[in-house]
């Protein structure tokens, strides 16, 4: 008894000590970064329920296993599949995610392979005239009708924009060419804006992108949040090993997939890095 007294009595002491110390430090308070916000959770309001594919999905079924551990459920996707919403095909063992029917719970409206989402996706853009907001469409084809094949050749490159969806419900951008900004500046052609993307989610079985501008650290220039944050909203109208179709009420756009990060624009890089030695060389001469 007398020692748990000890023992109690040294705590309370020592404890005094500590906050006497801390109230009496003269040092000022460190200034925390604090972190930027997290966009690897799901979306607020979100009912899709993820999960892996288990042995037994089939055209008229898909057996789920809930990310929660808890035990396999079966859910009918007859009516899924008519309407051409099971998106991608399902193997044992994928990450899905699953959206169910209102009234019967045991019924699948959507069936989303999530892991076959994933990976870099591609569309190509062409460039404009730098000029073409104060020009006619016939003005426009007349410009390129009279300009040199070989500056056609140099200029009119197509690019490859998109991006690519990773774990974690990470995104990065993927198309951008560098080059100089006196050469961009240069250039008689411009090319459409490439967003900075940030997070992709699902949401309700809807496909959910998150974009912004990167907000960087003074001191070693490391990004350290986002702002201008916005999200757009798509409906998956197909998904398959190599193709992938969004839409929203803009319209439609289908995408491609690529399976490496470094083959990506590389006609349009070879004519940018091409175009940079041309112009150092002239500046030495």
């Amino acid at each position: 008894m007398n020692n748990k007294m000890n023992v109690k009595t040294l705590f309370v002491f020592l404890l005094a000590a500590f906050v006497m110390t801390a109230c009496h430090d003269d040092k000022k308070p460190v200034a925390q970064r604090l972190p930027a916000t997290s966009y690897d959770q799901p979306l607020k309001g979100d009912s899709t329920i993820y999960g892996l594919a288990c042995e037994g999905c089939s055209d008229t079924a898909v057996v789920l296993l809930p990310s929660d551990g808890s035990d396999p459920v079966t859910y009918n996707i007859i009516g899924a599949s008519r309407r051409h919403r099971v998106l991608g095909r399902i193997k044992t063992g994928d990450w899905i995610g699953v959206v169910l029917n209102k009234e019967n719970r045991h019924i699948a409206d959507i069936v989303i392979d999530l892991d076959q989402l994933k990976g870099i996706w591609c569309y190509i853009v062409m460039p404009q005239l730098r000029d073409h907001k104060t020009m006619t469409p016939q003005e426009q084809a007349r410009v390129i009708r009279e300009m040199p094949d070989s500056l056609k050749d140099l200029y009119f490159v197509p690019r490859e924009y998109g991006f690519w969806l990773k774990r974690q419900w990470e995104a990065t951008s993927v198309g951008y060419v560098q080059e100089s900004s006196t050469l961009a500046e240069e250039s008689p052609v411009v090319y459409p804006p490439l967003g900075w993307f940030i997070a992709w989610h699902i949401w309700n079985g809807k496909f959910v992108m998150t974009s912004g501008k990167p907000k960087y650290s003074g001191k070693d220039n490391t990004v350290v949040g986002y702002q201008s944050v916005s999200f757009d909203t798509c409906s998956i109208d197909y998904l398959d090993d190599d193709s992938l179709v969004l839409s929203d009420r803009d319209g439609s756009r289908s995408y491609y997939r690529k399976n490496d990060i470094n083959d990506i624009n590389k006609r349009a890089k070879a004519i940018a890095e091409m175009r940079s030695k041309q112009a150092l060389k002239e500046t030495t001469e």
